[in-house]
């Protein structure tokens, strides 16, 4: 059985790369409607009841701009 998960973006960090969406083999990661400071769109989970907390999107983020928690 696979884990649920819980996802945090730290949406000042993300450059909007889309590495992250790449990475998920659920395909749950989009890109946000709206800018950070920094002037990028971030990324962020789209169905968050189907994440499995592989943790696969943090470990391509080059910005260290995501955490995963596995729910019990």
């Amino acid at each position: 059985m696979a884990f649920k998960g819980i996802v945090e973006f730290d949406e000042d960090r993300c450059k909007g790369c889309e590495m992250c969406a790449s990475a998920c083999p659920k395909k749950i990661i989009g890109m946000s409607g709206h800018v950070n400071s920094m002037g990028y769109h971030p990324a962020g989970v789209e169905k968050k009841d189907e994440c499995i907390a592989c943790a696969s999107c943090a470990l391509m983020c080059p910005d260290g701009a995501i955490k995963v928690f596995k729910e019990n």
